[in-house]
């Protein structure tokens, strides 16, 4: 999912954006409205998270412009420490989708985005797959390792996603296999191969890895405190 914030406050911007970039997500930040109109003009988002007092063009006027001159029907939705009903309608009436008043917890930010996204999906979006500092995020097809997004080949994040549906299940060489090509490979290297770059791509403080070999039986992803 790949979200835009519209925050001229520096503080609350990186604050939401290091929050939603360490659970999974795309996020891409401007300070203002017109360097929020080039990269809604030049990128697609799945959601905008927008302050009303931004300096210049205000969130209102912004979210009317998206609605009316760029025909656009993204999610937005609006941050404001304006907390009257009147200043609420003004929000739904320029386009707002929901309305947050600030000071407000981050986790609940997630959590109106994630509906607003779902609404206009028309489908339930999948919960982020976590494991200590592991996580998955099967709507933006994103993994991320301590914040920072993994760039994986397509198998690998396939064989990742597999481990992760199960943390601490013993899976076989076949039952991998069969999950990430849907069919056993005639040379076990190939999964090996996979897998060796999955355990350097997760390496620890001690210099284990999340991914566990158990010879003779299988692999399995397992939680740091268990090595």
């Amino acid at each position: 999912m790949h979200i835009l914030i519209v925050e001229d406050d520096a503080t609350i911007a990186d604050n939401l954006y290091e929050f939603l970039a360490a659970r999974g997500y795309g996020v891409d930040a401007a300070p203002n409205g017109l360097t929020a109109m080039h990269l809604l003009a030049t990128q697609q988002f799945d959601a905008v998270v927008l302050d009303i007092g931004l300096p210049g063009m205000d969130g209102l006027t912004l979210a009317q412009r998206l609605r009316r001159d760029a025909q656009s029907a993204v999610p937005i939705l609006m941050l404001t420490a304006r907390d009257t009903l009147d200043d609420k309608l003004a929000g739904f009436d320029a386009g707002a989708d929901d309305y947050l008043v600030k000071p407000f917890a981050l986790k609940e930010v997630e959590a109106r985005l994630l509906a607003l996204v779902r609404r206009a999906q028309g489908h339930t979006v999948e919960k982020l797959q976590r494991v200590g500092e592991l996580a998955y995020d099967p709507f933006s097809g994103i993994a991320t390792w301590r914040g920072e997004a993994l760039k994986l080949p397509p198998k690998t994040l396939k064989l990742l996603q597999a481990l992760l549906a199960r943390p601490g299940r013993l899976f076989s060489r076949d039952e991998l296999e069969q999950a990430v090509w849907g069919q056993l490979q005639a040379n076990s290297d190939t999964l090996r191969s996979h897998l060796s770059q999955l355990r350097r791509e997760l390496t620890l403080e001690d210099g284990k890895s999340m991914i566990e070999t158990v010879h003779g039986r299988g692999y399995r992803l397992v939680e740091p405190h268990e090595k």
